[in-house]
Order: structure tokens, then sequence, then C-alpha cells
């Protein structure tokens, strides 16, 4: 009974030794993922500062950032969308907004569905669109999209600068 006793608590001591270990292996493994999002410290988007913290929305609440648009992604497969404000060169302001997609084909629908009237079609990522004040690309299962508040000659560069530091953080 004491010998039976004893391989119990050593196998009950084991399991939960390997449970700790699977649950640290995902901890480190999660900490190593790179934010898409440049930070304002970095020479990766010049002329970009990042003003405000990442807000990140679920599906399910995708309607408190995009009321009236959210249907549309919910189709395509969208399962968060994470958004960040950034300020350039102290002359005029943009949102990023990332939506990570259940898989490409949902990126692709929903670029698809923008407008390709008035737009350049820089390359960057799997596709893309550059209008007046705005970029949208698509890489794997991402859509990124850029927003400038205001209009000038410096936005189309500049709005290309920091898309491409994001496609570079999103295959890391």
């Amino acid at each position: 009974m004491i010998m039976h006793s004893m391989i119990f608590r050593g196998s009950l001591l084991i399991s939960l030794c390997l449970a700790f270990l699977g649950v640290a292996a995902c901890h480190r493994h999660v900490e190593k993922q790179a934010s898409p999002f440049p930070a304002s410290n970095s020479n990766e988007a010049a002329g970009w500062a990042k003003t405000g913290e990442i807000r990140t929305f679920a599906a399910a609440d995708l309607w408190k950032y995009i009321d009236g648009e959210a249907e549309r992604y919910l189709k395509a497969g969208v399962e968060t969308v994470s958004t960040a404000d950034y300020r350039f060169r102290d002359k005029f302001d943009a949102v990023v907004d990332i939506y990570t997609m259940g898989n490409a084909a949902g990126a692709e629908k929903i670029l698809e569905s923008e407008p390709a009237a008035n737009a350049d079609a820089p390359h960057l990522g799997d596709s893309a669109r550059l209008y007046s004040q705005s970029l949208v690309f698509r890489k794997g299962p991402y859509l990124v999209r850029i927003t400038a508040y205001e209009d000038s000659a410096e936005i189309k560069p500049a709005l290309l600068g920091l898309a491409r530091a994001i496609e570079q953080r999103l295959g890391k």
C-alpha cells in the first residue's frame, strides 16, 4: 500500500512538472511574437511616432470599432483588429488598423472589395492600393489599412514608409 501511494505521488508530481513546463513554453512563445506596430523610438518607420496604446477588438466586438462595416469583415472571417494612432513629423496624424483574418482568402476578399479607381498599386505585401489619404494592403491572413486625417503631397510617401515597416514586422 505504501509503495502504491509513493508511485501515485511520483506520477502526480511528474505530471504537474510537465504541465508547468508546457505552460511556460507556451508563455515564452507568445512573448517572442513581435508587435506588427513599429515603436515610436525605432528607425523602422522614419518620421512616424506612435501616439497612443494599441487597442484590440475581437470579432464579436468589431461593431464597437467599425460600426456599419463590421458585417463585411465578419463575413470574410475576421478574428481580431488591432489599431494604433501615429503622427508623422508633427505634420499629420494617421490611424493603422491591422485585421487578422482566419486565412489569406479573407484578407483578399476585403482588399478586392476596395475601389480600384484612382488608386496606385504599389509593390507591397501580396497586393496593395494607395489612395490620396490612405493605403490598404494584405499579407497572408493580414489586412492593413492606414488612413491619414489630412491631405498633402507628403502623405503618399509617408504612408508607404509606415506600411513597409509594418510589412516587415508581419513577416517576423
